[in-house]
């Protein structure tokens, strides 16, 4: 009996014993779970995918126009509305560059993930609801346009720009340009995977596939922008498409 509960004895002074070394180890702490947040409720840092409508992602129809207006009525609305469509935007500080010049609701508009198209020049810095009605044209109007009259996807899409402090036309005396805005995009043309290059200067007289797709891209811009200025309207706008995101409608 004693020489059992000396065993014992001997047996729980080893373990203390082992338990104070830790064996060399330390035992660690069990890792924090992870929260989860619902749909509903935005992660710590991101936009709240909840009040996004898939604006993006709709057909252009007669009333294209609105729905983007009233997607893109705030700044948190618009950048979810990109965000849910994988859109990439950088929302940056407003700032007065002049009196009539400057930047509100804008930001740096990347790659969309949802295309294979690529702005170019890339990385524009524009009002977030241009970033928008662009995101809609490039999706529904101009990748489906040339999948259909040539085949091939749209790869890149070249401009001539967004920003520029000056008044309409770059005449004096006229009232500001959206371009000063940042609100007003230049389009030019299209570059095919195929290799093939659509550009408003050769090609929008052309009675070919070319000048179709032109027009018809141009047709579907009046139902995204809230203005739309092709060759049609006058000379200077013979090498390009202006497409501005404001409240006035006009179309030509």
């Amino acid at each position: 009996m004693i020489r059992m509960r000396f065993e014992t004895r001997t047996k729980l002074v080893l373990a203390a014993l082992l338990l104070l070394s830790g064996c060399g180890r330390l035992i660690p702490e069990a890792p924090k779970p992870t929260p989860y947040y619902p749909p509903s409720m935005s992660r710590p840092g991101q936009t709240s995918y909840a009040a996004a409508t898939g604006v993006i992602g709709q057909p252009i129809d007669g009333d294209t126009w609105r729905r983007l207006r009233g997607a893109t009525s705030s700044l948190g609305q618009c950048v979810a509305e990109l965000d849910a469509a994988r859109v990439t935007f950088s929302p940056t500080p407003d700032r007065v560059n002049s009196e009539t010049c400057g930047l509100t609701d804008a930001g740096v508009l990347g790659p969309d993930f949802g295309t294979v198209a690529r702005m170019q020049p890339s990385d524009l810095t524009m009002t977030c609801a241009l970033a928008a009605a662009v995101s809609v044209w490039r999706r529904q109007s101009v990748e489906p346009a040339a999948r259909e009259l040539f085949g091939s996807d749209v790869v890149q899409i070249d401009h001539m720009g967004v920003y520029a402090c000056r008044p309409v036309n770059s005449q004096a005396g006229n009232r500001p340009s959206a371009h000063s805005r940042a609100a007003a995009l230049d389009f030019a043309g299209v570059r095919l995977r195929d290799g093939t290059r659509i550009t408003v200067t050769n090609d929008w007289n052309d009675p070919g596939p070319k000048g179709q797709f032109l027009h018809r891209i141009r047709d579907d811009a009046c139902k995204v922008f809230g203005t739309t200025l092709s060759p049609d309207y006058n000379a200077l706008h013979h090498d390009h498409l202006h497409l501005e995101a404001e409240a006035s409608r006009f179309c030509r």
